[in-house]
């Protein structure tokens, strides 16, 4: 029987499968294969869930001592050149085939309860095994062209998927403004993948690295060229991985269903960046500058996020600008020269996050039975309150998420964020201050979430609340109402089915105890992914280096998690006086989201239909001018030399007569006259 690492490349096939049978069935048999909507799920997730089998033997492999398997074959060539395909099976690999299948099929789960009713149920099981298999895909990759393939693919996914519901506007913008975000990233990563293998001959990772390095040291390569290079194929991951300023399309993309958000936004498609980043680790490394502008981006992109997420009322939009935060802090450990931090805290990030976006989930699938469908009241923290009593197991597992992304200890967030911190105080101490202050708010605005949220009183009655919301929403009321009305009694509040709450429980287990196999002073997950980094890490820690920053990164979250107590829970601080209405412009420019969608608004999209307008102006006055005014020549002249095709021999006669006699007169006039 073959090692589970020589059969890597099923793991993506499986789901491939289940998508295209289930996808051609939506063609040819739409209404028959609705109706069997239970039929599909269930295929699918076991198409899913033999893909998460295999990924765990792989990592089973691959933790006894297994040897990294590449397999490879010539996809096309001519001459000397060739592209090889195929796939790579090693440490990193594992691990993320393990993760992305395992919150894959948690999500799938989660999906059969949440959306349960809706119409599109079996288009959405089909999309997700799609966007699974793209991702694993991906990770597979040998190469970057490989990886530019299931790249496109998985993008091309999230389009699908954020634009599920397309019948609403905000839906359907928010998928275009996902895939123009990306498509502007993916440019840059297509350039910079070419200029590498015309620099390298290469798209393999360590001979791209080894090329480039050879190519500086001959001076074969300029260094602003290689330089750039690596910037250009670091837009992509600033884009998929939503860096500032290529961020703006991760909170709009709340507009899909929740367990969209779950995917994407906490483990998969996201984490496809940070991914990259890492197996190009060896050729960043070469250029200090490359990884100090990816540092930079990394601490803008985490101290932004959070700062927007202070002011944040929408529950899935509080939990997005988390995640844009987090991100930042993997980018940052990537910077740093940290990658296996950077990993570590993906592989956190992804199960609390996860967590926390299917409880929100939860969540809005029961507030949608108090307050109504509309995102814009189901999804607005200011009328929910006291739902802990009513949710146990959500409320539970979403306390257990928000301590985690906190940082406080023993759960995971502690050891993976704080690994992060440690590296950039040794490498950008300035980087590592904007990291500190940023995990204090971190901590506040989660347990602002968790507050506002379960505790308290239930203020969904509140029928002057819910008028405004709609109004500012630009929700016709009367609509509204006859609507309500339709829809018939409102139900009441009570915990979601077993199959949302068991992934929440799930993920509760690995947020809580996966953080101990990165202790600073025994990281087993170091020791996996790099032997030599972990040794030397192990070798030189110092207790008395390690506990200063510990305890400040627990000090600060303490103090962001008691603001957020006594103005959320206790009542015992007005943040709306204290700093609200003292300082307004600040609290209004983080409220506009740092203006950077009204920029973007103004300078991109409209800059563009101005332009537009401009080019088509051009069109139909210059070109179609000189189009219509050589129709016009030509239609004259032919009405006119008609006339003169009378068919009589006569008048052709008269007429060349006529023309020599013409010429006779122009050339003897023209001619110098003899004296």
């Amino acid at each position: 029987m073959p090692q589970a690492s020589e059969i890597a490349w099923l793991i993506p096939v499986f789901p491939l499968i289940g998508a295209v049978l289930s996808g051609l069935g939506l063609i040819c048999a739409n209404k028959k294969i609705n109706n069997s909507r239970e039929i599909v799920s269930i295929s699918l997730i076991s198409f899913v869930g033999i893909s998460a089998v295999i990924s765990y033997k792989t990592l089973i492999e691959q933790i006894n001592g297994y040897q990294p398997v590449e397999k490879l074959f010539v996809w096309a060539s001519a001459g000397d050149f060739s592209i090889p395909m195929g796939f790579v099976l090693d440490q990193l690999g594992s691990v993320m085939l393990t993760l992305v299948s395992t919150i894959t099929l948690l999500v799938m789960i989660y999906s059969h309860g949440y959306m349960a009713h809706d119409k599109g149920y079996v288009r959405f099981f089909t999309y997700l095994a799609l966007f699974s298999s793209s991702m694993m895909g991906l990770i597979i990759s040998p190469n970057l062209l490989e990886i530019y393939v299931f790249w496109e693919l998985v993008g091309m996914c999230s389009y699908l998927l954020v634009g599920f519901w397309y019948d609403r506007d905000g839906a359907a913008n928010a998928a275009q403004k996902a895939f123009v975000v990306n498509r502007v990233g993916d440019f840059g990563l297509l350039l910079g993948i070419l200029g590498l293998f015309w620099a390298t001959k290469s798209f393999d990772f360590n001979q791209i690295a080894l090329g480039v390095s050879q190519s500086v040291a001959e001076n074969s390569l300029p260094v602003w060229a290689a330089l750039l290079l690596c910037f250009l194929v670091f837009l992509g991951p600033m884009a998929k991985s939503a860096q500032f300023p290529l961020h703006v399309w991760l909170p709009d993309a709340m507009e899909g269903p929740t367990p969209i958000s779950a995917l994407i936004h906490a483990a998969t498609m996201v984490a496809a960046g940070i991914f990259l980043v890492a197996r190009l680790q060896p050729l960043y490394s070469l250029f200090p500058a490359i990884q100090f502008i990816i540092a930079l981006v990394g601490t803008i992109t985490c101290f932004l996020g959070a700062s927007i997420a202070l002011t944040q009322m929408d529950l899935k939009k509080g939990l997005a600008y988390s995640t844009v935060s987090q991100l930042g802090y993997m980018m940052l450990a990537m910077g740093c020269g940290a990658p296996v931090a950077g990993i570590f805290h993906l592989i956190t990030h992804a199960c609390f996050k996860a967590m926390l976006f299917l409880g929100s989930g939860s969540v809005i699938h029961a507030m949608e039975e108090v307050v109504g469908h509309q995102p814009v009241l189901a999804q607005d923290m200011r009328l929910m309150g006291g739902l802990r009593k009513k949710m146990p197991f959500t409320s539970s597992t979403f306390l257990i998420g928000c301590i985690a992304i906190s940082g406080i200890p023993p759960l995971a967030g502690f050891w993976s964020k704080d690994e992060i911190l440690g590296s950039a105080f040794i490498s950008f101490p300035a980087f590592w201050f904007v990291g500190f202050l940023t995990a204090g708010m971190t901590a506040f605005y989660m347990f602002r979430l968790y507050f506002l949220t379960f505790e308290g009183d239930f203020r969904g009655g509140n029928n002057e609340l819910r008028q405004q919301l709609l109004l500012a929403s630009g929700i016709n009321l009367e609509e509204e109402e006859q609507e309500q009305e339709h829809q018939g009694e409102h139900g009441s509040l009570h915990e979601s089915p077993w199959s949302m709450t068991f992934p929440l429980v799930f993920l509760a287990v690995p947020s809580i105890i996966i953080g101990f196999m990165g202790l600073p002073w025994d990281s087993k997950f170091a020791t996996f992914l790099d032997p030599e980094e972990a040794l030397i890490a192990i070798e030189t820690f110092e207790l008395k280096e390690f506990l200063p920053l510990a305890i400040a990164s627990v000090f600060i979250a303490s103090i962001g998690i008691t603001i957020a107590y006594q103005a959320y829970f206790a009542k015992k601080i007005n943040l709306s006086m204290l700093f609200a209405q003292r300082f307004p412009s600040v609290n209004k420019f983080l409220s506009n989201k740092w203006y950077l969608d009204d920029i973007n608004e103004k300078l991109f999209v409209k800059g563009s239909r101005k332009l537009a307008k401009e080019v088509l102006e051009v069109d139909s006055k210059v070109v179609d001018g000189v189009v219509n005014l050589t129709g016009l020549v030509t239609l004259g002249s032919g009405e006119g030399l008609k006339y003169f095709e009378t068919g009589r021999a006569q008048f052709y006669a008269l007429i060349v007569f006529g023309g020599v006699i013409l010429l006779v007169a122009i050339f003897g006039f023209q001619s110098p006259q003899v004296t």
